[in-house]
């Protein structure tokens, strides 16, 4: 592929990531922001956003953000393994950010999710990677 189709290519897909990564980060936000209004812990919020976030998140990447993206159960596990693993780094970070910090949830919740991107593209990259062309080749 010559480089500036390439990077054409790249600016689409970086550009549908943040997309849905805006639209499940105001979500999950929306969510641990309420959830502290409520009187949850932020760790109960945080295990309530992750059940209606990667279902959504997983429905849109796959279906818009990486076109001919590997849709199914393994895929959805894989996503869903990639997302997990922002739990804990998520529920560390609020603790730093709201416990030893001082910052309210609805400062802590928004800066916890911006220092998550990089690792949700590429972790939602490897997750939702596109299906492998069929060969056309006689054996």
């Amino acid at each position: 592929m010559e480089p500036g189709r390439r990077a054409v290519r790249l600016a689409m897909l970086a550009t549908r990531f943040y997309s849905v990564g805006l639209l499940c980060a105001l979500l999950h936000n929306a969510i641990m922001i309420g959830g502290d209004w409520l009187g949850l812990h932020y760790v109960a919020s945080s295990f309530l956003s992750f059940a209606i976030v990667v279902p959504v998140g997983y429905w849109l990447h796959s279906s818009w953000t990486f076109p001919g993206a590997q849709r199914g159960a393994m895929p959805f596990a894989r996503y869903s393994i990639t997302m997990a693993l922002n739990l804990p780094l998520s529920i560390a970070g609020m603790y730093l950010l709201v416990d030893l910090v001082g910052l309210g949830v609805p400062l802590a919740a928004p800066a916890v999710t911006v220092m998550l991107a990089a690792f949700n593209l590429v972790g939602g990259r490897w997750a939702l990677r596109a299906r492998r062309a069929q060969s056309t080749r006689q054996t």
